[in-house]
């Protein structure tokens, strides 16, 4: 299990990250918003640990953008923000946990293993999800049409699960690059229209036709 801290202060991100390896955690580290945010959404992680007080990019912002792409990622705030509005903040921003500093190690590794502990329950209760005549099995990350299991690459396969997760709403190019493949969008590449309609046309060939609509100048929508 793979845990990313987005800290800036060095001596307690090499703090926290010795501890959690040594609990048997495998770590990876960021020290400013920007590249933290870019890591955790090029690389899979079971948790995030963040910092609210970041250069390049601030926490919450940080935290904003990890919540609209990857909702189910849980995210542990770590700050000397410490008074009731910062923490009910960051709650209410979609943390699942905020521990203030100065803080007791063993406190934080409680927390992470509990929230990962949680983690993992949730997605044992939610290992498929469904759409119509869609269903993707988390677990075995495969996905079937009408019962057809479909053969797709791994960057379709994780078009498809964002299109079931966000069924039914126009989901923009940007998103989808910034969700699919990194925090920049380069606005000349048509590597989101090829996998578009390479999902599309494997969709049609097994019999879930006009269920992945363009929306002229706004994006991709999953609708019957």
């Amino acid at each position: 299990m793979k845990i990313l801290i987005i800290e800036d202060d060095t001596t307690t991100r090499e703090f926290i990250a010795k501890a959690l390896k040594e609990h048997g955690y495998a770590v990876d580290v960021a020290e400013d918003g920007q590249s933290g945010l870019m890591m955790a959404l090029s690389c899979q992680y079971q948790m995030v640990i963040l910092d609210r007080m970041l250069p390049a990019l601030d926490g919450m912002k940080v935290l904003s953008a990890l919540k609209s792409t990857e909702p189910n990622l849980p995210i542990l705030i770590l700050s000397a923000l410490d008074s009731v509005k910062d923490k009910v903040d960051g709650l209410t921003a979609g943390s699942d946990d905020y521990l203030t500093k100065p803080f007791a190690l063993a406190e934080l590794i409680a927390r992470v293993d509990i929230i990962i502990n949680r983690s993992h329950r949730q997605q044992a209760v939610t290992s498929e999800i469904t759409y119509d005549c869609l269903k993707l099995d988390l677990k075995s990350h495969t996905a079937f049409c009408h019962h057809h299991q479909l053969t797709l690459q791994p960057k379709e396969l994780r078009l498809l699960q964002y299109f079931i997760e966000h069924n039914e709403q126009v989901v923009s190019r940007m998103r989808l690059f910034e969700a699919i493949w990194s925090y920049h969008f380069d606005p000349k590449t048509n590597v989101i229209d090829v996998h578009i309609a390479n999902l599309r046309r494997k969709l049609e060939d097994a019999g879930c036709a006009d269920i992945l609509h363009t929306v002229r100048g706004a994006g991709y929508v999953l609708r019957r």
